[in-house]
């Protein structure tokens, strides 16, 4: 898991159709979680919990992602599944 902070939203008219009715978040890692071999700071996260700009978030990737967010047949790399209250 990640623990990151949500920075913007993404607004997508057009998407798998398994992917209908989700919202997707930009989420940044916390500088102390970034992984030295990625080349961006940024990535899409699905929200399946209501998650805000400017909150902490705990982001589940991978195949865990999707079993999370209980997309398991969607291509979803990244979930939203908690947000921080106190770390």
């Amino acid at each position: 898991m990640v623990i990151g902070k949500v920075v913007g939203s993404i607004v997508s008219t057009r998407k798998s159709e398994k992917l209908v009715g989700n919202k997707f978040m930009i989420v940044e890692p916390l500088d102390h979680m970034k992984a030295s071999t990625t080349s961006t700071n940024q990535f899409v996260a699905i929200d399946n919990i209501g998650a805000g700009i400017g909150e902490i978030v705990l982001v589940a990737q991978g195949s865990a992602a999707r079993i999370g967010c209980g997309c398991e047949n969607a291509p979803v790399d990244a979930a939203i599944v908690g947000i921080v209250d106190q770390a």
